[in-house]
């Protein structure tokens, strides 16, 4: 059997996710276990569709997406992102299998309400919106990462079959070993910014980084709102944004 991985994991500023796609690796390798062939692709070096500012892969990712199936020749796909891969997918009759690891109904409407607020930016917003919700007709099954999710799945497609997708984390990675010369007593903060109701809530921290002076807060992660929060905290001695580190060995340090 073989099995298609492809990560949503892009560049930018996140430096490409690293950590989810780091773990789909790992169920990967954990697939070889029981004689089955894999391969993990970051889905947007094949497919990129409408909309987007990169024209010329929109072009011929078509092409490319053609060539990887006809080389692997996947019995299933497995994606992390519900995009316009997906639903090639789809189209070339291939069992699809799409894990979610939050609220995608809800992250869409807050990011009308708070960031992509102009009339453009909603449309866009609503596009992607309508690929997402084709792919997640259309897939073989939905795999959220959590009971929770189960009742949320249910109350937009209620037909599709949903099984919990248990993503964690190996502890043999996280051993004790000499790390960074920091600053003590301090507290760690590991959190990408990308998801801005999510990465808001590091602001509760400004009122008890002034009233606790003598220790230093240590932030790992960026993002695209990665300037909202520094605005805020990076005006304190003992906040420090150590940036995005490599992942995971780094981040172990």
């Amino acid at each position: 059997m073989r099995v298609l991985i492809a990560s949503g994991a892009t560049g930018g500023t996140s430096k490409g996710s690293i950590g989810k796609y780091f773990h789909l690796k790992d169920f990967g390798e954990a697939l070889t276990k029981f004689d089955i062939d894999y391969k993990l692709v970051r889905e947007t070096d094949y497919v990129v569709g409408f909309p987007t500012k990169q024209i010329s892969k929109l072009i011929s990712s078509k092409k490319k997406f053609k060539k990887l199936i006809e080389s692997f020749k996947p019995d299933a796909v497995i994606v992390d992102r519900q995009s316009n891969f997906g639903l090639e997918v789809i189209k070339a009759g291939i069992p699809l299998f799409v894990i979610l690891r939050g609220h995608h109904w809800s992250e869409l409407e807050f990011a009308k309400e708070t960031i992509y607020k102009d009339r453009f930016m909603r449309k866009i917003v609503d596009a992607r919106s309508q690929i997402a919700e084709k792919v997640f007709a259309g897939a073989t099954a939905i795999l959220p990462v959590s009971n929770y999710l189960i009742d949320i799945i249910k109350e937009h497609h209620p037909q599709q079959s949903i099984e919990v997708y248990v993503e964690g984390v190996n502890n043999a990675r996280w051993y004790k070993q000499d790390g960074m010369q920091l600053k003590h007593p301090c507290v760690g903060l590991l959190q990408d910014a990308n998801w801005w109701r999510k990465t808001r809530e590091m602001l509760t921290l400004e009122k008890v980084i002034e009233k606790m002076p003598e220790i230093n807060f240590y932030w790992v992660g960026d993002g695209q709102y990665k300037d909202q929060i520094l605005q805020v905290l990076g005006r304190f001695d003992n906040f420090h944004w150590l940036g995005s580190l490599q992942y995971p060995d780094k981040v172990r340090e």
